[in-house]
C-alpha cells in the first residue's frame, strides 16, 4: 500500500552536469547531505540513465517524455506535450526557473504550460562587461582571488556564512529567490521546476564550498590555476585533474545547499508533507575517462549514468535496481498527482515503484547524440543534418553504441568493465554477438522514429540568448 498523505504539489529539481557518482546516494564519499536526506527517505534508482549526452539532447525526455528530434528538426519540445501543459490543464500553478542555460528558454519551447516562467538569460547579455566576464572564467577567477580578503573580512564583519559565489554567473541565488517567492505566493497545488547550472563547467563555487569537500586543502588559488591550464589548453595533470574534480564536488556541495533553503520554505509555508520532491541531474561529465573534459558528444556512462531520487512524503525508503530512463520523469509526476499522462508520452511511470514498491520493466535505456567532424567540435548540434547520430542501448550489463551514419559499433560489458575501455564489439564471442543482434533493431527503431525529422532549417537566437550559450562554451 501507498503512503496515506494526499500529494498536493511536486517540485522537480534538475541540476545540469550532475553525475551519478557526485552524491552520497550513489558514492558515499561524496558530501551532499541535503540530496542525501532526500535519498535517505525516498526511492532511489540506481541505474537511471539519460536520454540524451548534454542539455539539449537530454531536456525533450525530461520534459516531455518524447526522445529529441521526434516531433521538429530541432531541439527543444516546440512540437512535444510537455509536463507542465498537462498539469497545468489539470488545475495546478506551474513554475519554471532555469538558470540561464540558453537550451532550455522559450525560443526552444520550454515556457510552454508555465504560469510563471523565468530563464534568467537576458541579464547575462545586458553589458559588454558581464558578456566578457561569462566568457572569460580565468579571469573570474583572477577577480574571485583578487576580492577573497575582502569578502571574508566583510562576511566575518557582518556574521555571515560564505556561501555566496563572488560572481553568481550560475544565477542560483536568482532561481532561489523565485522559486520561493512563487511557494510563498500559491494557495493552489502547484508544480515547480528548478533548474541549476553551477555543476557545469566552468567550476567556480563559493570558497567556503571548496573548503568544506576538501577538507581546507584546496584554496582559490588551486582554482585559478586549473582554470588557467583547461583555459588556455595546456595538458591537464593529475593534480589539475584531481583539482578539477574538487571544484566540481565543491559545485555540487553548493546546488545541494541551495536545495536545502528550497526545502526549508516548503516547511516554513506548511506544505512539506503534501509536496513531492524528485532530484534528476540531465546528463553527467567527463573528467579524461574518455579523453576529454566537460561533456562532449559521447555516450558512455560517466555522461549517460544520472541521479533520480524521488521522495514522497510518507512512502517507504526503496533503492530500485531495474534501469530506467529519464523519460520516466513526466508520467511518473503525473501519476503521482494522479493525472492521466499524455498519451504520447514514451517514459513510463515510476510511481507504483515508489508508492508501492512495484519493480518498474527492465527494459533497456536508449540514448542518442550527434558529432560532428571532430568530438569537441562546436557549436552543439541543433539537428541531424550537423553530423553522424549516434544511439547507443544499456541494459543491467551491456553497453551498446552504434553510429547509425558509418556502421561503427562498440560494445562493453559493464560489470567487468565499468570505465568502458574494453571494446568487445571487435572480437565477439557468441554471446557478444547475441548482445549486439538484440540491441541493434532498438537502435534501428529509434533512428527511424528521429529520422522522420531530419531537415535543415535552423532557427537564429537573438543576442542575449546567443551570449548566453557562448559563456556555456556553445557558439
Amino acid at each position: 500500500m501507498g503512503p496515506d498523505t494526499e500529494l498536493s504539489n511536486v517540485v522537480l529539481v534538475t541540476v545540469d552536469s550532475l553525475r551519478a557518482d557526485a552524491i552520497g546516494a550513489y558514492d558515499q564519499t561524496r558530501h551532499t547531505p541535503v540530496m542525501d536526506r532526500l535519498a535517505q527517505r525516498g526511492t532511489v534508482f540506481e541505474r537511471a540513465f539519460a536520454n540524451g549526452n548534454w542539455t539539449p539532447f537530454s531536456f525533450p525526455s525530461m520534459l516531455s517524455s518524447r526522445p529529441v528530434f521526434s516531433d521538429s528538426d530541432e531541439v527543444g519540445v516546440s512540437e512535444s506535450p510537455t509536463l507542465a501543459s498537462a498539469l497545468s490543464e489539470a488545475g495546478f500553478a506551474t513554475g519554471g526557473f532555469n538558470a540561464a542555460n540558453g537550451f532550455l528558454t522559450s525560443h526552444w519551447g520550454y515556457d510552454d504550460g508555465f504560469d510563471e516562467f523565468e530563464p534568467f538569460v537576458a541579464s547575462v547579455g545586458s553589458s559588454i562587461y558581464s558578456r566578457y566576464l561569462a566568457t572569460h572564467p580565468t579571469v573570474e577567477a583572477w577577480l574571485q582571488l583578487a576580492t577573497s580578503p575582502l569578502r571574508r573580512a566583510g562576511s566575518w564583519l557582518r556574521g555571515d556564512s560564505d556561501d555566496r559565489p563572488f560572481l553568481d554567473t550560475s544565477r542560483m541565488f536568482d532561481v532561489e529567490h523565485a522559486a520561493t517567492e512563487f511557494v510563498e505566493d500559491t494557495d493552489e497545488p502547484f508544480f515547480l521546476w528548478v533548474h541549476y547550472m553551477d555543476a557545469h563547467t566552468p567550476y567556480v563555487p563559493a570558497p567556503r564550498y571548496i573548503r568544506e569537500v576538501s577538507s581546507n586543502v584546496l584554496g582559490t588559488h588551486r582554482m585559478l590555476h586549473a582554470h588557467t591550464r583547461t583555459g588556455l589548453g595546456w595538458e591537464v595533470g593529475e593534480r589539475t585533474l584531481g583539482d578539477l574534480r574538487t571544484l566540481y564536488q565543491a559545485a555540487v556541495r553548493q546546488v545541494d545547499a541551495s536545495i536545502g533553503r528550497l526545502l526549508d520554505t516548503l516547511n516554513a509555508e506548511g506544505v512539506a508533507d503534501e509536496t513531492a520532491v524528485v532530484l534528476a541531474g540531465d546528463h553527467g561529465e567527463e573528467f579524461q575517462e574518455h579523453g576529454h573534459l566537460a561533456h562532449y558528444p559521447k555516450l558512455y556512462d560517466e555522461l549517460i549514468h544520472a541521479p533520480l531520487v524521488v521522495d514522497v512524503p510518507g512512502a517507504e525508503p526503496r533503492r530500485v535496481e531495474q534501469q530506467v530512463g529519464l523519460d520516466s520523469i513526466p508520467p511518473t509526476i503525473t501519476g503521482l498527482l494522479d493525472v492521466d499522462a499524455n498519451a504520447e508520452w514514451q517514459g513510463d511511470s515510476l510511481a507504483p515503484a515508489v508508492l508501492d514498491g512495484d519493480e518498474p520493466d527492465d527494459d533497456p535505456v536508449v540514448s542518442v547524440t550527434v558529432r560532428g567532424e571532430s568530438v569537441t567540435a562546436q557549436p552543439i548540434p541543433r539537428s541531424l543534418s550537423d553530423g553522424d547520430l549516434l544511439v547507443s542501448v544499456r541494459d543491467r550489463d551491456w553497453t551498446y553504441i552504434e553510429n547509425v551514419d558509418t556502421g561503427a559499433t562498440e560494445l562493453y560489458h559493464r560489470p567487468s568493465d565499468p570505465d568502458q575501455q574494453d571494446d568487445r564489439s571487435v572480437d565477439p564471442t557468441p554471446d557478444e554477438r547475441a548482445v549486439v543482434e538484440r540491441f541493434a533493431p532498438l537502435v534501428d527503431e529509434h533512428a527511424a522514429v528521429v529520422r522522420d525529422h531530419s531537415g535543415t532549417t535552423e532557427t537564429a537566437v537573438d543576442g542575449d540568448l546567443g551570449a548566453r550559450l557562448e559563456a556555456l562554451g556553445y557558439k
